[in-house]
């Protein structure tokens, strides 16, 4: 499929690494204050209006990998407040993604793409919210990856099925376009 632009417009590649370049500035400059104050953010406008005292939530997350916006400190505070916490884990080539138990602080595998995922035996689930990194992002809702379309995939499994699952970027500021390019695929996010 190919993807809706003008003729001029530069290719997905090329904004993927322009936005890689983008975040890997923000990130240098913000540095480990990044993540704090995006606890900070999601406990202020997100978990004040979501958590329920009887019933705990479950949050997926990642582990970080080049410059992405770093979930962990977030995921360990939800931790201790009795979220139930997740990790993604890609299962194969243009599969969905599949999510499993895992608890801040406790052991990981080495995953696809530098990243860590949860031990082979974690428990599956379907997350209530799905923290996901991106390259860029647009005030629509739309986000650029990079271009492995398992978060889309999944996204739209789970959506097709009726799973009420929250999908929220993590990313900076610096990060927002007034477009991403989009195709078919691709899986708007909740906020």
């Amino acid at each position: 499929m190919s993807e809706s632009r003008p003729p001029s417009s530069p290719s997905k590649s090329v904004l993927r690494q322009s936005a890689l370049n983008i975040r890997g500035d923000a990130h240098r400059a913000l540095g480990a204050e990044a993540a704090s104050a995006i606890a900070d953010h999601f406990l202020a406008d997100v978990w004040a209006s979501v958590a329920k005292k009887d019933v705990p939530l479950t949050v997926s997350g990642y582990f970080p990998i080049r410059s992405e916006a770093d979930p962990l400190p977030l995921l360990c505070v939800l931790g201790r407040l009795g979220a139930i916490c997740a990790l993604p884990r890609v299962t194969g080539v243009e599969l969905p993604l599949t999510f499993h138990v895992w608890e801040p602080g406790s052991a990981t595998q080495e995953g696809p793409f530098g990243t860590r995922v949860p031990a082979r035996d974690a428990p599956l689930l379907v997350p209530d919210i799905v923290l996901v990194p991106m390259l860029a992002f647009d005030l629509a809702g739309m986000r650029l990856g990079y271009g492995g379309g398992f978060y889309d995939r999944t996204l739209d499994k789970w959506r097709t099925e009726g799973h009420m699952v929250a999908v929220l970027g993590l990313a900076f500021a610096a990060q927002r376009v007034d477009a991403v390019l989009r195709d078919k695929n691709d899986q708007r996010l909740d906020g």
